[in-house]
């Protein structure tokens, strides 16, 4: 079965705190209701692919709880809870541990260092972990260990210096293929990967979603979206400007798998 294929999400309502959530570089603060309108649409176009989404209530205490890849790693069938690298999201964790438990037989936890789902790339023969600002090198090697005890391998890469995640500058489009920012691609970490490059100036285009059959890409990239479309994907764009302002793509506001 196709790794970046899956039915089943998990997603939280943005709160109203959402305006004031971390940001790498401040280009201002969102629109609360305009983050509400992306989140409904990035949720809505989920669900008309088949995919059964679980939205979870919004945390008013947390800013950036919408992001809810970066709080756990899910598999078919297990889990893992990370310990985010900012301090301020730590609580986050186990807010959603409980919606965890429901729904994977295994939760595994981790207990030091930090790691953030953002920094994570699974694929179907390795997970890459990107050390960054959020995610440390004994965080890393942790959810190594953590990996291996639910038949996962784990591969440690190094996330461009001044790049949030991992997943900022990447994404799994199909079982061969990566697309991929040039300035990640340089230090050539997915070995045995076909990579498409973002175009110059369009590095925001390379945290893109596979779903389906189909890409999904935020709005605003029409030479990454054109060279995709040349290499044979389907491609759907989706606003995602606001949310955007608070370092925010496509892949952090869902968890995925399939069932």
């Amino acid at each position: 079965m196709s790794t970046h294929t899956f039915n089943r999400a998990i997603v939280r309502t943005p709160s109203r705190s959402v305006v004031h959530g971390l940001r790498a570089v401040d280009t201002g603060s969102p629109q609360y209701e305009a983050v509400l309108r992306e989140h409904a649409a990035y949720v809505a176009f989920l669900q008309s692919e088949g995919v059964s989404v679980e939205t979870l209530p919004l945390l008013e205490d947390f800013p950036d709880s919408v992001f809810v890849e970066d709080v756990a790693l899910v598999f078919t069938g297990a889990a893992i809870a990370l310990r985010p690298g900012a301090p301020t999201r730590r609580g986050e964790t186990s807010e959603i541990v409980p919606t965890l438990e429901r729904h994977f037989e295994r939760v595994l936890h981790l207990t030091k260092g930090s790691a953030e789902g953002g920094d994570v790339l699974t694929t179907a023969n390795a997970v890459f972990i990107g050390l960054s600002a959020r995610t440390s090198a004994k965080g890393a090697q942790s959810l190594l260990q953590l990996l291996g005890e639910i038949g996962h391998r784990g591969v440690v890469v190094q996330t461009p210096p001044s790049v949030l995640h991992l997943k900022s500058d990447c994404a799994l489009l199909d079982e061969e293929t990566i697309l991929c920012t040039p300035r990640l691609a340089a230090s050539e970490p997915f070995p045995g990967f076909r990579l498409l490059l973002t175009s110059a100036g369009e590095e925001g285009a390379a945290n893109a979603l596979a779903v389906g059959d189909q890409i999904l890409l935020s709005q605003g990239y029409p030479r990454t979206a054109e060279a995709l479309a040349k290499a044979g994907y389907e491609v759907k764009t989706l606003a995602t400007a606001e949310i955007a302002k608070i370092d925010a793509g496509l892949s952090c506001m869902s968890l995925r798998w399939r069932s």
